[in-house]
């Protein structure tokens, strides 16, 4: 582990985040993840950059450190105060490395959506300034994992297990990491180039009939800047564009929360009709949260193959090659994706069967293999 922590290390400050001299870095952490912070902290260091530690002690979901005592004790008032330190970091720092290693992944079960809500409302500017800045190239920011025995139990693992799992989604296996990553960018780099110019694309699977426009549009190569492990091609699809309806094979966790057996019927662009096995009332609150989150902000496909089991951790999730991901809400604005909101809700979709995609009325992706 000591090894494949050195070459995440590697990984996230030479490829990821790019860091250079005189950059400034914001590294958000949990006491968990000593190990890689302490590797970062010298590899930055190392590249001329400033490190800025923020170790938090029960996630990052509120911007305090403490999600857990302030969802239990902030009034409405502190509920809806913008977090100071944060909203400087992102508005004037040059890159942010995020790692999560929970100890309790259900810590927030027990807040009511409304809090989760107002909470999300009042740290929307972190988030605006994180995809305005980042697709500008001004902020690099970047979130990987660390293993804790809680991120293992989610996952149905042991801990080794898990371990095992994210050396290999993450490719620090391989004997020069960076080497792969920039491999997997010019593999992905060809998809978006067969993307470019499309108008219609059509996803038929038994869990999903569902059209959309990505009518100048552009396609992203996401391999391993924003997110690691990463591993997938995305855009935002034309607002008013999407038709059908999409039956999520995998839970949708967000912030905590598993809502299970999600269905999700769009009409002119917008969820019209929201069902849920399992959490209804949250989906339900979340999808009310503002104009902008009963609208599509993301269409993506999963191309990391060394992701081929779910983990109730978008981080990984999203990535399973041979997947569909859509996210309801905020889009990034280097794709043309002019919905904002304070949520950005991934939900995953497994095409690796009788799925198929055509792109223009053409067969583009079958059974979770593109095709070009």
């Amino acid at each position: 582990m000591d090894l494949h922590v050195e070459r995440l290390a590697r990984v996230l400050v030479e490829y990821s985040a790019r860091i250079g001299k005189g950059d400034r870095v914001l590294i958000e952490a949990e006491p968990a993840a000593e190990p890689l912070v302490r590797s970062l902290f010298r590899r930055i260091l190392e590249a001329g950059g400033y490190p800025h530690l923020f170790i938090s002690l029960a996630g990052m979901v509120s911007y305090t450190g403490l999600d857990d005592l302030f969802f239990r004790f902030a009034s409405e008032e502190q509920l809806g105060a913008e977090p100071a330190f944060y909203k400087l970091a992102y508005e004037q720092f040059d890159s942010r490395i995020r790692i999560h290693s929970d100890r309790n992944t259900k810590a927030l079960m027990g807040v009511p959506p409304e809090r989760l809500a107002r909470r999300q409302a009042a740290t929307r500017a972190v988030l605006e300034a994180q995809i305005r800045r980042g697709a500008a190239g001004e902020f690099r920011w970047v979130t990987t994992q660390y293993p804790t025995e809680a991120l293992a139990q989610e996952a149905e693992m042991s801990l080794e297990e898990y371990e095992d799992f994210l050396n290999c989604a993450c490719h620090v296996a391989e004997p020069d990491p960076v080497a792969f990553w920039r491999g997997l960018k010019d593999e992905q780099q060809r998809i978006v180039e067969a993307l470019h110019g499309h108008d219609r694309v059509l996803v038929r699977s038994p869990h999903c009939d569902l059209s959309l426009s990505i009518k100048g549009r552009t396609f992203e190569n996401a391999s391993g800047l924003h997110n690691m492990p990463d591993g997938e091609v995305y855009t935002g699809p034309v607002e008013d564009s999407v038709e059908g309806w999409v039956h999520f094979t995998f839970p949708a966790v967000y912030r905590g929360s598993v809502v299970e057996g999600v269905r999700l019927v769009f009409h002119e662009g917008k969820v019209v009709e929201a069902t849920a096995e399992k959490n209804q009332a949250f989906l339900e609150k979340m999808l009310d949260t503002d104009a902008g989150s009963r609208y599509l902000g993301e269409f993506a496909l999963g191309n990391n193959y060394g992701i081929q089991r779910h983990t109730r951790n978008i981080l990984f999730d999203e990535k399973i090659g041979g997947t569909m991901h859509l996210a309801l809400g905020a889009g990034y604005p280097e794709t043309g994706s002019r919905n904002e909101s304070a949520i950005h809700w991934d939900m995953i979709c497994d095409l690796r069967q009788d799925s198929e995609i055509l792109l223009d009325g053409e067969p583009f992706y079958r059974d979770g293999r593109f095709l070009i």
